[in-house]
């Protein structure tokens, strides 16, 4: 029995989580659960998972919480410092990090420096402190599984002994995929006065508001490739993008003899969520089986980065290096925020994240530790907060 914490429980990735660990009760227990201010989502969890502990970083849900499960064997604290104990507590083996954004990036460290195993699901831990936090893995003994379909398909295709940290033996080339988006047939004009309704309606996956944006706008795939260089130890030049609108192959491994290894499935974000907390067995997701003749053909195209400057962007901040990554990232999400609170334009997003890096060019970027990395980052969304569109 592997105990388990799930950082980031009510969203579509914890709950999804969940939902697999309840497939496979007999290997897992659930030790603590978190969430941000989602009393509702969390007392339905409570009463599902049994959770020894939760947390709610808002103290006011963490009081409202405590009220509603008086008759559950529970403690509830609150706070980013009881996100860092229970990630860290030591009747957990396994941390699923869905926490959404840079929050996450205290408990996600805690987390390493206890030696833990993290399932990560979100990208800005590594695009934030790459450098960082793949140092402390290996200080500390800690391990890495990829739970973004993308990376998870690259690790699937990739020898079973592989440690994520390192660049794998006869490798040439990962090719990412990506569906596109929402938007990958429309033309600028038309993406200029796009809603956050037409953003977020994702035509394969299911997701929250914040990663549906940036998987419109294709931020989404600009911090994937941030986030394959630190995981695979690759140099921007052996990261692809192809777009793949069936979003059936999650990714691809090119391989020095000119072999192609691809990862196939259902977009159900169950399969790599199963596929990390069993490794190296496997285990039920629950998700469908995946009917080939059904399908009929894959289809793939180049992605346009003229219409979709977010890929260029991510390059640029890979080859800058130092904390670059993170003022993309921290830019991208002010911007994201201002565009779901229709304060700036859709293209606003990748025009306002362009603006900051060029301001942030002339900052000290060497962040040393934790702290100075999250010192860039708020210094980067205060950056980011005084922006205003150049058009009308």
């Amino acid at each position: 029995m592997r105990g388990v914490c799930v950082l980031g429980a009510t969203g579509s990735v914890g709950r999804s989580t969940l939902e697999v660990i309840a497939s496979n009760a007999d290997h897992f227990n659930v030790v603590a659960l978190s969430a941000r201010c989602d009393v509702d989502g969390m007392r339905e969890l409570i009463a599902c998972h049994r959770p020894r502990y939760v947390v709610m970083v808002e103290s006011q849900a963490a009081a409202a919480l405590r009220q509603q499960i008086s008759g559950f064997d529970c403690e509830v604290l609150d706070g980013a410092e009881a996100l860092a104990a229970i990630a860290a507590h030591p009747d957990v083996d396994t941390v699923m990090a869905a926490i959404v954004g840079a929050a996450g990036l205290p408990a996600t460290f805690a987390a390493a420096q206890a030696g833990k195993r993290i399932l990560l699901a979100t990208k800005e831990a590594l695009v934030s402190a790459g450098n960082l936090l793949m140092h402390v893995v290996r200080d500390h003994g800690a391990e890495i599984l990829p739970v973004d379909s993308e990376h998870n398909a690259i690790f699937q295709c990739l020898p079973t002994n592989y440690i994520c940290g390192s660049a794998p033996a006869g490798v040439r080339r990962m090719i990412l995929t990506a569906s596109g988006g929402p938007f990958r047939d429309w033309s600028w004009q038309q993406m200029q006065a796009a809603t956050p309704a037409q953003a977020i309606a994702h035509p394969n996956w299911e997701m929250g508001r914040k990663i549906s944006v940036d998987s419109a706008s294709m931020m989404n795939k600009g911090l994937e490739l941030i986030e394959a260089a630190y995981l695979y130890g690759m140099g921007p030049e052996q990261l692809d993008v192809v777009v793949h609108r069936q979003s059936i192959i999650h990714s691809l491994v090119e391989f020095v003899d000119g072999s192609l290894l691809a990862q196939l499935g259902s977009a159900d974000m169950k399969i790599p969520i199963a596929h990390a907390l069993m490794h190296p067995q496997r285990g039920e997701s629950g998700a469908a089986r995946l009917d080939l003749v059904a399908l009929g053909r894959l289809d793939f195209c180049a992605p346009d980065e003229q219409r979709f400057p977010a890929l260029r962007l991510a390059r640029e901040a890979l080859q800058a290096g130092n904390a670059m990554p993170a003022v993309f990232n921290a830019a991208n999400e002010v911007a994201v925020a201002a565009f779901l609170e229709e304060k700036i334009a859709f293209t606003d997003i990748a025009a306002l994240t362009e603006d900051v890096m060029l301001q942030a060019a002339a900052w000290e970027l060497q962040p040393e530790d934790l702290d100075a990395a999250i010192a860039i980052d708020r210094r980067a969304r205060a950056q980011a907060m005084d922006w205003e569109p150049k058009h009308g």
